[in-house]
């Protein structure tokens, strides 16, 4: 069945279903292109086109070599959207993200500052290897991710639209690592976990990528696409279950709030963020996979990736092998 054979023309006003039809065509077009390109890591495809159509940043955490780079390049690809790349190591400064300004002489013998734009002037950033980079360096992320423009000698300076950051990580080598704040952590919609491919997927890979055959991704949108995909996911119409269910989840894993037998293995929960990331993300959900309205399998799906890195578990919880997933299993469980 095609994208927009599940069109439902009669749900909405007309202006906001012919947008629907096009955003429907449109996403299924980016899937099915980042597909011919990435192999064997669908859920990942899937989570990651939903944070952009969301409107939000995303942080990829797998070990090295599963294509996380590839999957970033392919993504601003397919999108149409300008895409760089900034490796993060421990002496990577604010200014060489943000900018700065140097000092030039005109031809009138009269001296100026001139900002020159760093790399996060892009409409797709990869923050390769974020948590090897310093503290003061995260944060110059911060105001960027949450407001969408910078700071530099007093001076504000807009960043592209859309904007978005899909920041890397490794979860196993910490050795020279800062540990991303909370605060930052927060500004990302969803943290996507990417495994290792199955059997199938892992010979694909090997026969398609080691041949002589240079593969370039098609591009399947526009940056306005995007955008209006974007605007098109917050008209869409929620039910109150879907909204009772996010709230039922958000709020069941705050110590104090949620059942004392699950959060008594939790230090801190997701605030009120979580639950607008979430709302946003089942939305974009249901729009990648051709719906115009969220269910209740997209709160389960999405509860984990919006969760995770917005909770931690009591050091006892930890002694006793308990982990953020197994928790957020349990809570899942509780919705319908």
């Amino acid at each position: 069945m095609s994208a927009t054979q599940n069109f439902q023309p009669t749900s909405i006003e007309d202006g906001v279903a012919r947008q629907a039809e096009q955003a429907l065509e449109k996403a299924a077009a980016a899937r099915a292109a980042i597909g011919e390109i990435i192999f064997g890591q669908q859920q990942v495809v899937e989570e990651a086109l939903v944070t952009l159509i969301a409107g939000g940043h995303g942080l990829l955490v797998g070990v090295p070599g599963l294509a996380k780079t590839k999957l970033v390049e392919t993504l601003g690809a397919v999108l149409g959207l300008d895409a760089r790349r900034v490796q993060f190591t421990p002496d990577l400064m604010p200014a060489d993200i943000l900018g700065s300004e140097i000092m030039e002489e005109g031809e009138n013998g009269r001296r100026a500052f001139r900002f020159v734009r760093g790399p996060i002037f892009a409409q797709l950033l990869m923050a390769d290897e974020i948590n090897r980079a310093s503290p003061r360096t995260q944060s110059a992320l911060l105001q960027s991710m949450q407001e969408y423009h910078v700071t530099v000698a007093g001076e504000r300076h807009d960043l592209p639209r859309p904007f978005h950051v899909l920041a890397t990580q490794n979860p196993l080598e910490q050795e020279g690592t800062y540990p991303l704040p909370e605060a930052q952590l927060d500004r990302f919609l969803m943290q996507i976990d990417v495994n290792y491919p199955d059997r199938a997927a892992e010979k694909r890979i090997l026969i398609e990528t080691t041949g002589d055959n240079d593969v370039r991704p098609r591009q399947a949108m526009t940056a306005d696409d995007l955008i209006a995909a974007q605007r098109l996911v917050r008209r869409l119409p929620v039910g109150d279950r879907i909204v009772e269910a996010i709230l039922d989840i958000v709020r069941a894993a705050r110590p104090g709030e949620g059942d004392p037998q699950i959060t008594k293995f939790v230090a801190w929960g997701p605030g009120p963020r979580a639950a607008q990331a979430l709302m946003l993300a089942s939305r974009a959900r249901a729009l990648v996979d051709g719906r115009l309205s969220p269910s209740l399998d997209d709160i389960a799906a999405l509860a984990a990736p919006v969760l995770k890195h917005r909770m931690a578990l009591t050091f006892a919880a930890r002694a006793e092998g308990e982990t953020i997933a197994g928790v957020i299993a349990r809570l899942i469980s509780r919705i319908g």
